[in-house]
């Protein structure tokens, strides 16, 4: 295999894994948001605003975030950008 076929195949799981990178440190989870190239940490907090958000964008049923796919996701860190903390 070539060094191409590798940095390709190293680059498609990088973007794929992207959205659901996590880190867990004593339960506390962390999400890259590629969109605005930052970091969310998953706590209660924020899963108030998870929840306003399904709610206001008529979300149903209710899905846990990890099984949103790449655009719902976008869509979501999007939202919660413009929301305050």
């Amino acid at each position: 295999m070539s060094g191409r076929h590798y940095l390709r195949t190293f680059s498609l799981t990088v973007a794929l894994a992207a959205p659901w990178v996590m880190t867990a440190c004593g339960g506390h989870h962390y999400y890259h948001d590629a969109y605005y190239n930052d970091d969310h940490h998953w706590d209660r907090n924020e899963i108030v605003f998870y929840n306003q958000w399904t709610v206001e964008t008529h979300r149903d049923p209710h899905r846990d975030f990890r099984k949103l796919n790449a655009e719902e996701q976008r869509q979501y860190w999007e939202w919660r950008h413009h929301h305050s903390r």
